[in-house]
């Protein structure tokens, strides 16, 4: 019996120690395995981190360079309106007075009429162009110098006047006009980019 008893201790032991052997290996090729995982995971999360920050920095990028682009489109909006304002006021102004005057319209329409029958194209002279020019200078300086007011830019409500101030003009926007101006401008483009 004794035999036996020392036969199965030592099967037990065996079994034991292969299990034990069989165990750490188990535990070691899962230490590996983890390891792995966790250097998968960093990497990816490495590449995930670059790949966001490039595209925050290309969007950054796009975002100034997108307010830049629809910052000098309202400047153009604005200079253009301001244009058109004075254009408007001296060009009326001048054709009234011209029309008022049946002697120069008369003199105006034989002249053109002249020019028309003589298949000749109707060119005002250098003399007579820089009178014109002088005329609408004049005109534009009368106009700013009682000052101009702007209520509407490309069809958005702005404050915005012009008066003179120390020999030359000023141009004032309402604080909250200009905000609304710009924020009506530029957040179709903003949603649009974002979205």
């Amino acid at each position: 019996m004794e035999k036996i008893q020392e036969l199965t201790e030592k099967i037990l032991r065996e079994g034991v120690e292969k299990g034990q052997v069989e165990a750490n290996r188990i535990i070691g090729e899962a230490k590996e395995q983890a390891e792995k995982i966790l250097q998968d995971a960093r990497q990816q999360a490495q590449e995930i981190t670059a790949q966001a920050q490039k595209k925050a920095g290309e969007t950054a990028a796009n975002t100034r360079s997108e307010l830049k682009m629809y910052t000098e489109q309202a400047l153009s909006a604005l200079k253009s309106e301001v244009t058109n304002v004075l254009t408007d006021g001296v060009v009326k102004e001048a054709v009234a007075g011209l029309t008022a005057s049946p002697d120069f319209l008369g003199q105006f329409a034989v002249a053109l009429a002249e020019k028309w029958s003589a298949n000749e194209p109707v060119v005002i002279s250098s003399s007579e162009a820089d009178s014109l020019k002088a005329y609408f200078a004049a005109k534009a300086k009368a106009l700013l110098d009682k000052g101009v007011t702007i209520n509407k830019v490309n069809g958005k409500d702005t404050l915005l006047t012009i008066a003179p101030a120390d020999g030359s003009y000023k141009v004032n926007f309402g604080k909250e006009e200009f905000e609304t101006y710009f924020k009506n401008f530029l957040r179709p483009q903003l949603i649009e980019m974002l979205f």
